[in-house]
């Protein structure tokens, strides 16, 4: 598989929906790929990536940032809020604001910085115990309660159980984020990213389809 594959793949599906070419964005999850990796589609034109933790990512996304100009970097993992302000800095979009916590330290460091970057609420459609996300059950009060903070939610963000079809879950976000006037759906991966598009999603983020199998550090 290789970028190009996945961009028609996406473009594909989008036709198929009956979606505008073009409605959905391509995060390139990037997450513990070798840098020559990373390098090799900023080489092809591609600027959207996804990282799942802070830390990584300011080891690796300055550097490139020097070198290819309109990177747009997406923070796709939890967030703790000892590492907001960094998060802020460094990141165009985050995925994961999943806690009243989370989003009134964010809200502050808004204040503080002078911006914000785009926010999705992130919905565990499943329930799962072990597993970041608001429930849906509270999710219209806590999109409400981000509002009040004058927090830019764009939309919001799930990962269905690996053991469940997604499309139910995909369904379910969108029918959150429609009753609550949202835009955004960050929802789809590379296993499933085109039924992801035929409900809606915005954002599909995929990784070992463009990368290859993540390479795990020496411990």
């Amino acid at each position: 598989m290789s970028l190009h594959d996945i961009t028609a793949r996406i473009a594909k599906a989008e036709t198929n929906a009956g979606r505008l070419a073009g409605s959905t964005k391509l995060i390139a999850v990037s997450k513990v790929q070798p840098n020559e990796r990373v390098e090799a589609v900023l080489s092809e034109g591609h600027r959207c990536f996804g990282e799942n933790r802070v830390q990584e990512a300011a080891g690796k996304w300055p550097g490139f940032k020097e070198q290819f100009s309109g990177i747009d970097l997406h923070l796709i993992g939890p967030l703790q809020t000892n590492k907001a302000r960094q998060a802020m800095e460094l990141f165009n979009t985050i995925h994961s604001v999943d806690r009243p916590k989370l989003a009134k330290t964010l809200a502050r460091l808004a204040q503080d910085i002078g911006q914000c970057p785009d926010l999705f609420i992130q919905v565990n459609t499943g329930e799962e115990k072990q597993k970041a996300g608001i429930m849906p059950a509270d999710a219209d009060a806590f999109i409400a309660e981000c509002r009040e903070l004058d927090l830019p939610i764009q939309g919001l963000m799930a990962i269905p159980p690996v053991d469940e079809e997604p499309s139910l879950h995909f369904a379910l976000l969108a029918k959150i984020a429609e009753r609550n006037g949202l835009q955004g759906l960050s929802m789809g991966m590379s296993s499933d990213f085109e039924q992801a598009i035929a409900l809606g999603a915005t954002h599909v983020r995929v990784g070992s389809a463009i990368f290859g199998e993540r390479i795990k550090p020496a411990e």
